[in-house]
């Protein structure tokens, strides 16, 4: 187990590194970016959670559950962000919390972007069958099982960290989910490895399996002929936010290898750190409302008819 005095020592140091570089001042692009992202999201929830038919459709339960779970990434990453750069003083069972749940909200969007690439081939697969096999119900059960998912590992850490601790009231001068996970992991490396290892295996395969299939399923049917079908561009599109989902927590895992490597200078460690922080962790969150509100139909058609003047519009033509 770490101890207090190594974990004061460490955060000192990535302050001092982050004043000597001026990195603070990349939360003025992350309130931006974040702020933006929050009201698009918000407005996607909106949409679906006022239309009975949307509600009722699997793929649209999902991307709820999608754009939840990164609202709540966002708000923990610009808090820590704002406190780390104002340099408040966080108790370190507060920063480890926070360190547990904001990668719960990452798992569980990762999860379902996964899961929306299982229900699409379920979708075209079994046809017939699809509202069966995937009610309303189910998909909410299956939801609640993502976040069970999600949280088990992360706050199983956490509490065992507390439960080895002697000092539950220290408070460190930055809280960074790579601290905290760093020192989780130099106590439970291999356990860590294996199911971040796991996880990204299993969607990994899911997701190629799925893909693969649908083509194979569906490359008899002229879909796939024109360069810009909507199918190509459709997989496309979902590809590169795939990317970009999965991009940061490759990142991150080079993050925990230099955080073990003695040899690393610090100002390399905090550089990559903030930069994957403040950077590659909201380019796929950023994306994500604008490709689901411009790619599915019938939630774009929602959106428009809350659009005050696209109402007038319609009841001037009517009239």
């Amino acid at each position: 187990m770490a101890s207090s005095v190594l974990i004061t020592n460490l955060t000192q140091e990535w302050v001092e590194s982050l004043r000597r570089w001026h990195l603070e001042l990349f939360f003025i692009p992350t309130t931006v970016v974040t702020l933006a992202t929050m009201l698009a999201n918000s407005v996607l929830l909106t949409c679906i959670f006022l239309s009975r038919a949307l509600r009722r459709e699997t793929r649209y339960l999902l991307v709820a559950n999608t754009l939840t779970a990164d609202m709540l990434f966002l708000i923990l990453n610009l808090a820590t962000v704002i406190c780390n750069a104002v340099k408040v003083h966080t108790p370190w069972l507060v920063c480890e919390l926070v360190t547990a749940i904001t990668i719960t909200a990452y798992c569980c969007a990762i999860l379902t972007v996964t899961l929306m690439v299982v229900d699409t081939y379920a979708a075209v697969r079994w046809p017939l069958h699809y509202r069966d096999i995937l009610p309303p119900a189910r998909t909410h059960r299956i939801l609640a099982g993502v976040w069970v998912l999600a949280a088990v590992y992360p706050f199983t850490l956490v509490i065992m960290m507390e439960v080895e601790r002697g000092n539950p009231h220290e408070k460190v001068p930055v809280c960074l989910v790579l601290v905290s996970l760093g020192f989780i992991q130099a106590h439970k490396m291999v356990g860590t490895h294996i199911y971040f290892f796991v996880a990204a295996l299993i969607c990994t395969i899911l997701i190629f399996y799925c893909y693969i299939r649908l083509y194979m399923v569906t490359r008899t049917q002229g879909i796939w002929q024109r360069r810009f079908s909507r199918a190509r561009v459709t997989v496309l599109a979902h590809g590169i936010l795939l990317l970009l989902y999965f991009a940061p927590g490759f990142v991150f895992t080079l993050e925990l290898f230099l955080f073990h490597r003695e040899d690393i200078s610090q100002d390399v460690r905090v550089w990559v750190s903030t930069v994957n922080m403040c950077v590659f962790m909201l380019l796929p969150r950023a994306f994500a409302p604008y490709l689901y509100g411009l790619r599915y139909r019938e939630l774009s058609d929602t959106l428009m008819q809350l659009l005050p003047w696209h109402r007038r519009l319609s009841q001037t033509t009517i009239s």
